[in-house]
């Protein structure tokens, strides 16, 4: 079923986990399917290309490698690393090439081309180019066949990539990069759907494209199925006490896939004890843990903090929260901008069923405990900037500053943690895309106009 590589003692890894899960991805793909109700706008079917040496080097992006850390007071800390694609380093590889295949059937079986369109906080972005640049690259369409547009925040400008999509005149107008300079981060979901209702209700003539909105979490569900798959082929039964799943998150998609995974390995009789969750979040949106542990997204339920010497905002009555930290509403990374996720709720029944919890943490805790981190996901093969003020992709270390504090707090029963790796990357990592590439947007009308300037 998978092809485990030992690299080195403690590290594993699957290569094209999709080719390798090919089977349960398209039973996934069924069950999904056949759970959705009619939509009313386009979207590709839930089928993948038939397999060739094309959709295999394709599809060899989405390695995912496993690792043991060794133990931490006790507990066994292990890495689930979604990042190895070097084009991305975010997770967001996975499911946008799950999803790019899926148009690459579309166009194959009814010569319809697609553009996709997308908000994103610049991972989703960064990952969906790559993804299309890739199908061009491997001969699956054609740059005319298959186009993306991304709508991301002025303020995560310096995250996003040059890619092969930006490395010919023709490749950058035919896809383009709008940034939106919104009240808040989140506004880019909000303008791309006023865009594609406004481009359904009133489509423009003579434009052959389908427009796919992919702001979906069926999308992301299937694909990250994946990890759970990875999880019972590479490690052991949980210990007693179970598992606990730690990711830093906006709204828990990943999880909620790995969930669902999950429950095709119970139905195949592979799985018995249901995971437990554990999210980490930081104090600009830490919505999914107010939710869990107060039922309510007020952030009246924060702590109450004072200033201490030195500036800091310190308190210690509730260890889910920073106990130190520069600002309540910081922002530590752009990436986390939900406000107010739709998974909450499921995400809640689960943790409250099977167990797990959540943690908010601050840019200065992750700082403390940065030298450690580093050190630690040294052992995984995994390079740190030793200046963490060259990181540009805080996802991976938000994740285990959360699961240390954690342990440190009493937060945390389970002796067995896996930690997802869902992003790290640092400014010399990428080459960063050109401002002249990047299109600012005020509104939907400069977002159609600049959509259709991309498909003439």
């Amino acid at each position: 079923m998978t092809s485990a590589i030992g690299l080195r003692s403690g590290v594993r890894q699957f290569d094209a986990p999709y080719a390798e899960y090919a089977e349960r991805l398209r039973r996934a793909m069924k069950t999904v399917a056949a759970s959705r109700a009619p939509q009313d706008r386009f979207e590709p079917g839930y089928e993948l290309p038939a397999p060739d040496s094309r959709l295999q080097r394709f599809l060899a992006a989405a390695a995912i490698r496993v690792s043991d850390l060794g133990s931490y007071q006790g507990r066994q800390l292990r890495l689930l690393d979604l990042m190895s694609n070097p084009a991305t380093r975010t997770t967001k590889t996975l499911a946008s090439l799950l999803m790019v295949a899926r148009a690459v059937q579309h166009i194959r079986t009814t010569a319809e081309p697609v553009m996709i369109v997308t908000p994103s906080s610049a991972n989703k972005a960064t990952a969906l180019r790559d993804a299309v640049a890739r199908a061009i690259d491997c001969g699956l369409v054609t740059p005319d066949e298959l186009q993306i547009t991304v709508i991301v925040p002025a303020a995560a400008r310096r995250k996003l990539w040059a890619s092969p999509l930006s490395g010919s005149p023709e490749l950058a107008r035919r896809n383009p990069v709008l940034t939106h300079d919104g009240p808040e981060r989140s506004a880019v979901k909000e303008l791309a759907q006023e865009f594609t209702d406004g481009w359904y209700a009133s489509p423009p003539q003579g434009v052959r494209h389908r427009l796919w909105y992919t702001l979906d979490l069926d999308n992301y569900r299937v694909a990250d199925t994946i990890r759970a798959f990875v999880e019972h082929d590479a490690l052991p039964a949980p210990l007693p006490g179970g598992r606990l799943h730690a990711h830093a998150v906006s709204s828990a998609y990943g999880l909620l896939g790995h969930h669902f995974g999950h429950q095709m390995l119970r139905e195949e009789g592979l799985a018995d004890d249901p995971p437990h969750y554990f999210l980490v979040q930081h104090l600009d949106t830490p919505d999914m843990v107010l939710s869990l542990h107060f039922g309510s997204l007020s952030r009246e339920n924060l702590p109450e903090y004072s200033r201490a010497p030195g500036g800091l905002l310190t308190q210690s009555a509730d260890p889910r929260f920073p106990q130190t930290t520069k600002a309540l509403d910081e922002c530590l990374e752009p990436t986390f901008y939900t406000r107010a996720p739709v998974t909450s709720a499921e995400m809640n029944r689960l943790i409250r069923t099977h167990g797990g919890g959540g943690i908010v943490v601050s840019g200065h805790e992750c700082l403390t405990r940065y030298r450690e981190i580093r050190r630690l996901t040294a052992r995984a093969g995994l390079t740190l900037p030793s200046d963490p003020a060259e990181l540009r992709e805080w996802s991976l270390v938000m994740a285990f500053t959360g699961v240390l504090y954690a342990i440190d707090r009493g937060l945390v029963a389970e002796e067995d943690i896996v930690v997802h790796g869902s992003g790290s990357y640092s400014a010399a990592d990428f080459v960063p895309l050109p401002m002249r590439l990047q299109r600012q947007v005020g509104d939907a009308d400069e977002v159609r106009a600049a959509v259709l300037e991309s498909l003439s």
